[in-house]
Parts: C-alpha cells; sequence; structure tokens
C-alpha cells in the first residue's frame, strides 16, 4: 500500500539516520530531481537517466533494433558486435564532465558532519551509501564540503573483473581480494560510498567499470554467496540497516539484481523506504514483495523536508 509522508516518518527516519543504520540506496532517478520534466539531459548539465543513456548509445555505434531505450539490450548487442571498448569509451564521453549537483548529493554529503553534531562526543557510526550510478556527483559533493570518504568500486572488466578496489581518502587503492576477511572500513571512522556497478574513471579512461552488459549481470548472479562480492564490513551493515531508496524504481532490472544477492538469505528484517512519485500499480505491487513501504512523493521536496528533520533532530540532540 502506498503511503503518505508524514512528520512521524520524518522524525524516525532522521533519527536512524544519525544513528547510522540507515543505508540511502541511490538510483539514477537522484540525478533528474531539479531537472525540469521537459528538459532532456544535456552534456554538463543534466546527467541521462537508463532511458536516456540507451538511445545515445543506440544512436552513437548505430544499434540496429527497435529496443534503443534498453540499456541492457543496446549494450549486450554492441558488445558483441564492437567489443567492449567502443560501448566504454561512449559511456565515458557522457560521464567525464562536472554535472550539476542536485540537493540529494549536497543533504547526502552534508551527513557526516550533522552526526558529529548530533554526538559531539562519540560514539559515532558514518553512513554507508550504495549507488548504482556511473557518474562522480556524490563524490564531488563530499569534496566540496571538505568531508573525507571511502570509496568502494566495483571493477567489471579485466583481469580484476568481479573484485571491488577500495580507494582511502589520501587517493591510496587496494584491490579487495578476499571479501569476507577484508576489514578496513570501518564506519565509525568516516563515511562508506559503494559504487556496486561501477563508475566513470575521471582521470583514466583505462580507470571506467560499467556494469552494464547481460554478461556483466550474469557474473553478478553467478556469485551465490554475498560474502564473495561485497566486503565483509558492507555487507554486514546492509543485512542489518533500514534502506533508503531514492531515484529507483524496482522495474530497474539493475536493482533487483543486487537485491536478489542481498535478501536471498531471507529477506529484510528491518523496515525500509523507497521514493517515488506517482507510482503505478506494478511498481506498489513490487515493492511490497520485497517488504519496502512505498512513498508517494516527488525526490526534491522529500529531500527538503528530510534535511529539516534531520536539524531539528541535531538541535534536539540524542534521546536520553
Amino acid at each position: 500500500m502506498i503511503s503518505e509522508v508524514d512528520e512521524a516518518h520524518f522524525r524516525s527516519v532522521s533519527n536512524r539516520l544519525l544513528s547510522g543504520s540507515v543505508v540511502p540506496f541511490l538510483g539514477a532517478g537522484i540525478n533528474l530531481c531539479e531537472r525540469p520534466d521537459e528538459q532532456a539531459w544535456a552534456y554538463g548539465k543534466y546527467l541521462p537517466d537508463s532511458r536516456e543513456l540507451a538511445v545515445h548509445l543506440a544512436g552513437q555505434l548505430d544499434y540496429p533494433g527497435q529496443d534503443r531505450d534498453n540499456l541492457l539490450r543496446v549494450s549486450q548487442y554492441l558488445d558483441v558486435k564492437l567489443g567492449i571498448g567502443p560501448v566504454y569509451e561512449t559511456l565515458h564521453d557522457v560521464f567525464d564532465a562536472d554535472y550539476d549537483l542536485t540537493p540529494v548529493h549536497l543533504l547526502l554529503a552534508s551527513l557526516p558532519e550533522l552526526i558529529r553534531q548530533y554526538r559531539p562526543d562519540g560514539p559515532r557510526v558514518f553512513p554507508l551509501y550504495v549507488t548504482t550510478n556511473y557518474d562522480d556527483g556524490l563524490e564531488r559533493a563530499f569534496q566540496s564540503v571538505d568531508e573525507p570518504y571511502d570509496l568502494v568500486t566495483y571493477i567489471a572488466e579485466g583481469p580484476q573483473q568481479g573484485k571491488f578496489l577500495h580507494t582511502a581518502p589520501d587517493g591510496s587503492s587496494t584491490y579487495i581480494m578476499m571479501p569476507n576477511t577484508y576489514t578496513s572500513l570501518k564506519g565509525n571512522e568516516r563515511p562508506v560510498i559503494a559504487k556496486i556497478h561501477g563508475a566513470v574513471g575521471r582521470t583514466l579512461d583505462s580507470e571506467d567499470s560499467f556494469v552494464v552488459t547481460e554478461n556483466h549481470y550474469i557474473s553478478y548472479l553467478s556469485r551465490t554467496e554475498i560474502s564473495q562480492l561485497i566486503p565483509i564490513n558492507i555487507s554486514k551493515r546492509l543485512m542489518k540497516s533500514h534502506f533508503l531508496f531514492m531515484g529507483y524504481s524496482l522495474r530497474d532490472w539493475n536493482l533487483r539484481v543486487i537485491l536478489q544477492r542481498i535478501w536471498s538469505g531471507g529477506g529484510l528484517s528491518y523496515r525500509s523506504w523507497a521514493i517515488q512519485p506517482g507510482p503505478e500499480r506494478i511498481d506498489e505491487q513490487a515493492w511490497m514483495r520485497q517488504g519496502v513501504e512505498l512513498l508517494d512523493a516527488r525526490l526534491l521536496e522529500y529531500t527538503q523536508a528530510l534535511e529539516l528533520a534531520l536539524k531539528d533532530q541535531v538541535a534536539r540532540g540524542p534521546q536520553r
């Protein structure tokens, strides 16, 4: 059942966010929250959604099919016909730009400082952010407020395919060879951004990693244990946290794949929420099957209200 967003919801979510027990799960829709409805994507200004990205890829690389707005099918066909190189080059050209940051990016980047204000004497648990987006908007938002973070990026191609790369705030990087024993990602030190479908390499295009073809998703699905895919500290938090889905529809294939990995052990134990304006009946049913409460709200207005609730919670301090 679709729920109304009331003050009680914002009080609950803000309290849990400041306690580090909510994982914001971010999709392409967070990049659209200030984009006018009639405005198409524009290089360096507005990022594309998955359908626009598919159409662009199809046009640039002469995809002959009719389903030109299906990113998975377009990219898989082009990979077979041309190789993954031209696909990656085209995607790199799209994402290698400083697109406008949105209020969602800026609010999420402000959370660590709000947590420090909320718990000046500790203990603190800083957020884990999970995203399937290829762009670096969230990272740039953190950099804009001088907030250090750990970056964990999935490697989709090459000798290290199927592994994650951990980049520390000082720029040093480590391939995570044994996820179930890698304990360097500690939530009590600083936030973690987990890019589970790869990311654009802004410094070198050889660092690009895009989970975009059918073969990439099959690689995800072939790993039967989540411990084989995600570093242990991240997987533990995913199992014991609320989720706040922002910028997603459950009709998105990439979201369903990763949720299957996370929840295959028996579903959710913590209540979670999804923000989606004007959802259709199929969206409602899909979220309900996952045990997620669907909230009918525009992401911009939701973010603004959540920001006010967070600041109010910080002013009142932890509940005694």
